[in-house]
């Protein structure tokens, strides 16, 4: 029995920071887990721009609304769904996703928790728990499901390491560089094929 496992920002859907970033001009909200690997300080530095600039929830979730998935990435998700159960293993929050998972057909989504005050400032965040990507294909593994994952940047490595066959998909240089391990992909039709690859079955329907 198999699983697939696969991260949503820069996966399936665009990068909300880096969206965010285009909105508002400012370009230090366009740092990702590509650019700064500790997540912990990624969200700090987050939440000190938003108190710097008098930014909240609302301006962040009136971007998102903006956005759709990825070209190709619904078609991908059908085609996945078909074949293996499937669990979207994000750094997000779900206060930004509902619109987005809403265009995907709401797959499952393990991710974390903004926490905001009634005038939408976003105060803190909470983590399901820590490393939670790994935690969760552990737990997967303790339920006899085989892994197969895929991600695109540092904060899904230990997912990757954690799967039983792990792909890299969109990813900079930099992280191909330093996990050279992983097969590294570009586009939707060439994931298909690492994940035909990475089963124990004829994916063939």
């Amino acid at each position: 029995m198999e699983i697939a496992c696969l991260d949503l920002e820069g996966v399936l859907i665009p990068e909300i920071w880096i969206g965010f970033a285009e909105k508002t001009g400012i370009e230090a909200f366009s740092a990702t887990t590509r650019d700064i690997p500790d997540y912990d300080v990624l969200m700090k530095q987050r939440l000190s721009l938003l108190e710097q600039h008098g930014l909240g929830l609302p301006d962040i979730q009136e971007v998102i609304s903006t956005l759709e998935p990825i070209p190709g990435a619904k078609e991908f998700i059908i085609w996945l769904k078909e074949r293996f159960q499937l669990i979207i293993l994000s750094d997000t929050f779900y206060e930004f996703s509902q619109p987005l998972m809403r265009q995907l057909d709401f797959p499952t989504l393990f991710c974390h928790r903004l926490i905001s005050d009634d005038s939408g400032k976003i105060v803190d965040y909470k983590l399901r728990q820590k490393d939670p990507k790994r935690a969760s294909v552990k737990a997967l593994h303790t339920l006899n499901f085989r892994v197969i994952a895929s991600g695109d940047s540092y904060n899904d490595v230990t997912m990757l390491e954690e799967a039983d066959a792990g792909i890299l998909f969109k990813s900079p240089a930099n992280v191909i560089e330093e996990f050279p391990q992983y097969p590294a992909v570009d586009t939707y039709e060439a994931l298909r094929e690492e994940f035909c690859k990475a089963s124990n079955r004829d994916l063939s329907i």
